[in-house]
């Protein structure tokens, strides 16, 4: 008979190697380009895993509200969690910043019932750690329920520490991203992490995205080009049930028509002159996954022949193979063609047309979504590129927001983003004007910018106080940033219960 000593002693090992495997995974994944609400529940699974516990949850603080929320991993029938600011253990912990360890977490004062009756869970040992930036800030909180074999022990509190250290790095590399001087928690811009909107227009896209995820049917995502289909095609399989599989894209636009077969379905050595050896193609990959088809509208008609008997049968040969072979792939493709009209016109096969719009969700462009929204996108870009290039502190001025609230973005977000880019790199001080935007400059009333804010400016006659000075720059800020409190304040350089005290009374 084993001592039971040395049980609990090799019991012991095995766990510390698994906490150290899980921070090199979390590592290797944070290098690459990751979807959050994904990444978030792939590390409640393996937190619970790493720290033999029954679950593992990722807590985010909402900034603007206080609240928090949460991706609860392997609970699909309660996906995310809310509460509000201070509520739960989890809500004491985000207020508090410490760290919590509790051997009977249902008799403690601060434990909300609500979370266990909404998930049919009972917590009874609880280990809740903040999760923080390297300025000290709180943006979230990872906390562990019922340990097997006990409570949790002082190494489980120094080694969940660390992974939430790992988990602040996530937040940083994604939409979620504070803005620089935020207090507490994150910036939450959307329903998906990677897409910047809240207007009417993307609520709307946001339901039909989560609506499609859910299934596993084809969708065609239709809008402009660089309205961001690519983006909520992402969405989809991140929210799906096949998001632990690849996402794997083929651009239709750039293979020449010779290749694009080869392309997608692979080919057998010695099938064409070249080839040498056998090559997989985009379907094979996409196996277990989503494959995504950008621009499906400059298929040939013999690929849409062989992308329609796929669609139907889940099956195809290699160029120059004989053998059939069966996959498990997800079809999501895009286009900014009207297909119908090509259907009409004989140049796209009516029955793949019905075949890949079984959902259909249209993607607005970017002139339909609102002047608030563009700048909301441009301050994300802004974010992004300040960081990328170094350049901290760089802003926008009054002008060049109106200059953006005034462009109808035909290459839309992704023009505003290459504008943005581009103003990044030239702006030779703190402050981005219209001019260095780059765009068009354009007339009329409709785009006329206010005169109090002509010319990167306010103008002031002579003889007024220095409190009626500041009232009408403010007033003047406030119109050219379209009433948006945030904007106004990051423009001024102050904060928004200063300006709130400051702004006029409606």
């Amino acid at each position: 008979m084993r001592d039971p000593a040395a049980v609990l002693a090799s019991a012991a090992v095995i766990e510390r190697e698994h906490k150290l495997s899980l921070l090199l995974e979390l590592g290797a994944l944070l290098a690459q380009e990751v979807d959050l609400d994904a990444l978030l529940g792939d590390i409640g699974s393996r937190v619970a895993r790493a720290m033999r516990a029954e679950r593992a949850t990722v807590f985010v603080v909402d900034a603007a509200t206080g609240d928090l929320r949460a991706r609860i991993a392997d609970l699909p029938d309660v996906p995310e969690l809310h509460l509000a600011r201070g509520i739960g253990i989890a809500g004491w912990v985000a207020e508090s910043g410490e760290v919590l360890n509790l051997i009977d977490a249902a008799r403690d004062p601060r434990h909300f019932a609500g979370v266990d009756r909404a998930t049919g869970f009972t917590t009874r040992t609880l280990l809740s750690v903040p999760v923080r930036d390297g300025r000290r800030a709180t943006r979230g909180v990872l906390q562990v329920l019922n340990k097997h074999g006990g409570p949790f022990s002082h190494e489980d509190e120094t080694f969940l520490q660390a992974l939430a250290n790992q988990v602040a790095l996530a937040l940083d590399r994604t939409t979620l991203r504070p803005a620089e001087g935020t207090a507490r928690g994150v910036q939450v811009r959307g329903l998906f992490n990677h897409i910047v909107g809240s207007s009417p227009a993307v609520r709307g896209v946001y339901e039909q995205v989560t609506r499609a995820a859910a299934v596993d049917a084809t969708v065609l995502l239709r809008g402009e080009t660089g309205a961001g289909k690519g983006l909520f095609a992402r969405a989809i399989h991140a929210n799906s049930r096949r998001r632990a599989g690849p996402f794997v894209t083929v651009d239709c636009t750039t293979l020449p028509d010779a290749l694009v077969e080869s392309e997608l379905f692979g080919h057998e050595k010695g099938s064409f002159t070249g080839a040498d050896r056998r090559v997989l193609g985009k379907v094979d990959a996409a196996d277990g996954g989503t494959l995504f088809l950008d621009e499906v509208g400059e298929l040939t008609p013999a690929v849409q022949a062989r992308l329609l008997r796929f669609l139907q049968d889940h099956a195809f040969e290699r160029v120059g193979g004989r053998s059939t072979i069966k996959v498990n792939v997800r079809v999501l493709t895009a286009t900014h063609r009207d297909l119908a009209a090509l259907v009409a016109d004989g140049r796209f096969r009516q029955d793949l047309f019905y075949r890949l719009r079984v959902v259909e969700i249209t993607v607005p462009p970017l002139r339909d979504r609102g002047g608030d929204e563009v700048i909301a996108l441009a301050e994300h870009f802004l974010e992004v590129f300040t960081r990328r290039y170094g350049r901290p502190g760089l802003r926008l001025s009054p002008a060049s927001g109106l200059a953006l609230r005034a462009h109808d973005w035909p290459g839309n977000v992704r023009e505003l983003e290459h504008t943005i880019e581009r103003a990044v790199v030239l702006s030779p001080d703190e402050l981005i004007t219209a001019e260095h935007l780059g765009l068009p400059v354009r007339r009329g009333p409709a785009l006329e910018a206010p005169a109090s804010v002509r010319a990167e400016g306010v103008l002031l006659p002579l003889g007024l106080s220095l409190a009626e000075v500041e009232a009408r720059y403010v007033e003047a800020t406030m119109r050219a940033c379209g009433n948006n409190l945030s904007q106004a304040a990051r423009v001024l350089g102050v904060g928004r219960n200063t300006l709130r005290r400051k702004a006029p009374k409606a």
